[in-house]
């Protein structure tokens, strides 16, 4: 009996690790690849003169999105499953979720894109800092050593040597950089929120995609409305009604993209992830400099190398053994 029952099972293609890992890669990478580029259009495009300085109104309008966008994947595949994730924790994790996104979108008015992704994919850092001041962790020496390849591949992409021709902004580390240094950290810590509500409540992709949104669109929401900041929003977007196009696109390619990453941790783990997300970010540094007209110089090519071979090793190396 327990034989028919296995033949009669039918197996979808879905069921398949190596086509779903093929869908999952595909996703994060076609949709954030594009993410890339709107979001260098919109922060950093040509407006006649005037700039965009609406960071906080684009990650209201990306909240919104990936929250309807989540409610629809909740309603059509997982409507009898029961959240029981306590709600303050989503609304403390939103705040270093929606203060990570401000930031970094924030950060692009004063850097250029290579040098904001390559500030993002040091991650690694501020977690394990983290890991050892908050949850007292240990980690290996692989670990150590990955992180420091890191960091001195970062330091080689910002090093400018002293030129007596150098401009006055041709600053090592402003504003941008220390926005983006906000954003890691931040990062971090959603990342350690994320991790103890997973352990606790066994909380679904699509429920925290869409209670971390929600409560970031209402967060953002009164802000935006308090600073006044999305009226002048209104008036920016009625002088140049071509933003509105550019910023659906890239919050459908956001709600799109969160949606195979969290797919991706979900079926495959936060390793598997994190190996995609680095690959995707490598090829946008190169999209950006072929586009938008990006250079680099020779030393900052070695640093991001250097970074991402760190980045590699430590996602190959870096992990703690499992306890058993």
């Amino acid at each position: 009996m327990a034989a028919g029952k296995g033949a009669g099972k039918s197996v979808s293609l879905w069921d398949n690790l190596r086509i779903r890992f093929i869908v999952c890669f595909f996703g994060v990478f076609v949709c954030y690849f594009y993410y890339g580029i709107l979001q260098e259009t919109i922060t950093r495009g040509n407006y006649g003169g005037e700039k965009f300085t609406f960071a906080r109104t684009l990650v209201f309008i990306q909240c919104i999105i990936n929250s309807i966008f989540a409610k629809i994947l909740i309603q059509s595949f997982e409507s009898s499953k029961v959240d029981h994730t306590k709600s303050w924790l989503y609304g403390l994790c939103s705040l270093s979720y929606l203060g990570a996104m401000v930031s970094s979108n924030s950060a692009l008015q004063y850097v250029n894109y290579p040098t904001q992704v390559l500030g993002k994919s040091c991650k690694p850092i501020p977690v394990m800092i983290l890991g050892v001041t908050i949850l007292r962790k240990k980690y290996p020496l692989a670990k150590y050593l990955c992180v420091l390849l890191i960091v001195g591949g970062v330091a080689l992409f910002l090093y400018k040597p002293n030129k007596a021709s150098a401009v006055a902004d041709d600053h090592i580390f402003g504003f941008g950089e220390i926005l983006l240094l906000v954003s890691l950290t931040l990062d971090g810590l959603t990342g350690v929120a994320q991790d103890h509500m997973r352990a606790r409540f066994q909380t679904g992709a699509n429920h925290m995609m869409l209670n971390i949104n929600m409560w970031s669109t209402l967060v953002l929401g009164l802000a935006v409305l308090w600073t006044g900041e999305v009226w002048s929003f209104l008036n920016f977007a009625e002088r140049h009604p071509s933003i509105f196009y550019n910023i659906l696109l890239f919050g459908l390619t956001s709600a799109l993209g969160q949606t195979f990453i969290f797919m991706t941790v979900v079926y495959f783990g936060p390793l598997t992830c994190s190996i995609v997300t680095t690959t995707r970010k490598f090829f946008t540094i190169l999209g950006s400099v072929i586009l938008f007209g990006n250079v680099m110089t020779e030393m900052q090519w070695i640093g991001t190398i250097l970074v991402f071979l760190g980045l590699g090793l430590d996602a190959k190396f870096g992990k703690s053994p499992k306890k058993h």
